[in-house]
C-alpha cells in the first residue's frame, strides 16, 4: 500500500534533533521527507543542513512554526519505546501483577554530555538535572501506577561532577545525584534513585514495578525483562530477552526514538483516529514532577503538584 508523503519540520538540531534526522533517514521507506529545520544555533544547523544533504532530501531553514488547530501532537517521551521497558508496560497493562502500589527507577550513568553553548551546564536554562533528564522517569512512574501525581519530596546534591568547569565565570549548578519520592493519588509511590558520575555500572537503568500480585524488572541496555507472581515465587519468574527486529538505527537510546517515530506516523495516517501514543498532558505531568522535586531539593521540605501547577 503507498502512502501519502508525510513532511516533518525539526525545531531544534542539535544532538537530539540531529537523532532525529537519522531516524527519519532509516524510515525513508516509509516515504517521509524532512523539508524543514530551525535552530538558533548557526553550527547546529550547518551540521544539520550537511547531514540533510547526505539524505539527499529537500531542506529548508525556517525562522518559526506556526500553532494550527489540526495538528496532532505527540510529546517526546521515547524511554516508553525502550523495548524491556516497552514490555514492562505490557506485563503491567495485561494485569500479571496487579494494582501497582511501587515503582523503583535507578539510572546509574555517565555525566551530562557538552551541548550547545553548555546549556545544560545550569538550572537557569535547563530546570535541573531533575527536570532536564529525570522527566522520562517520572513520565514511566506515572504510567506504571496510573494515576496523577500528588506531592515529591526530594534530596539531592553536587558532590563529583563538572566542579571543576568554568564557564563565562560562572561554575555549574546541576545537581548530579539525587533520591526522589513521588506519591500518586491512588496510594502508590514511585521512587528514582539518580547517580550521574557512576560509569561503572552494568546497567544504566533498572526499572521495579510492584503490584499486589506480582513484580517486574526491566533492565537497560541489557534489554532483560523479568516478572513473577508472590504466589510462584522465585522458582516461577520469567525472565526474557527483549528485541524488536523492527529497529533499523539504535542511536543513543537503543533504538527507541526510531519506535517513536514509528508511532507518531501510525498517528499522523490515521487521520484522527487514533490519539497520540503520548498526549501534552502527559509531557506536562512528567516536567511537574521534575520542577517538584527541584524545588523540593531547594525548600528541605515536600512539594505537592498543586503548587507546581499554579
Amino acid at each position: 500500500m503507498a502512502f501519502e508523503t508525510v513532511k516533518y519540520g525539526i525545531i531544534g538540531v542539535g544532538m537530539m534533533g540531529r537523532e532525529h534526522l537519522i531516524n527519519l533517514y532509516h524510515l525513508k521507506n516509509e516515504n517521509v521527507a524532512v523539508v524543514a529545520v530551525a535552530d538558533p544555533h548557526l553550527p547546529s544547523q550547518q551540521q544539520a543542513l550537511k547531514l540533510a544533504h547526505s539524505f539527499n532530501w529537500p531542506i529548508q531553514v525556517i525562522e518559526a512554526a506556526k500553532r494550527r488547530a489540526d495538528l496532532l501532537v505527540q510529546v517526546g517521551l521515547e524511554y516508553r519505546y525502550m523495548p524491556p521497558v516497552a514490555k514492562l508496560i505490557d506485563v503491567v497493562k495485561g494485569g500479571a501483577l496487579g494494582q501497582i502500589k511501587m515503582v523503583a527507577i535507578r539510572e546509574h550513568r555517565f555525566p551530562f554530555l557538552i551541548k550547545v553553548n553548555n546549556w545544560n551546564r545550569f538550572n537557569c536554562n535547563s530546570g535541573g538535572t531533575l527536570v532536564e533528564k529525570c522527566c522520562h522517569f517520572f513520565d514511566l512512574m506515572t504510567l506504571f501506577a496510573g494515576a496523577n501525581p500528588v506531592r515529591v519530596m526530594a534530596s539531592g546534591a553536587i558532590d563529583v561532577n563538572h566542579k571543576d568547569e568554568i564557564y563565562d565565570g560562572k561554575v555549574p549548578d546541576i545537581i548530579d545525584n539525587a533520591y526522589v519520592i513521588v506519591e500518586f493519588e491512588n496510594g502508590s509511590r514511585g521512587m528514582l534513585d539518580l547517580c550521574m558520575f557512576a560509569e561503572g555500572s552494568k546497567n544504566e537503568q533498572e526499572i521495579s514495578v510492584v503490584g499486589h500480585i506480582g513484580k517486574g524488572e526491566a533492565f537497560v541496555p541489557e534489554n532483560i525483562v523479568c516478572w513473577g507472581t508472590r504466589a510462584e515465587g522465585r522458582s516461577g519468574v520469567k525472565t526474557l530477552k527483549a528485541e524488536d527486529d523492527r529497529i533499523k538505527y539504535d542511536g543513543l537510546h537503543h533504538g527507541s526514538s526510531y519506535l517513536e517515530h514509528l508511532h507518531f506516523l501510525s498517528a499522523v495516517r490515521a487521520k484522527g483516529t487514533q490519539a497520540p501514543a503520548v498526549g501534552l498532558h502527559d509531557g506536562l505531568l512528567s516536567v511537574a514532577i521534575g520542577v517538584a522535586a527541584q524545588l523540593s531539593i531547594e525548600k528541605g521540605r515536600f512539594i505537592t503538584i498543586e503548587e507546581v501547577m499554579e
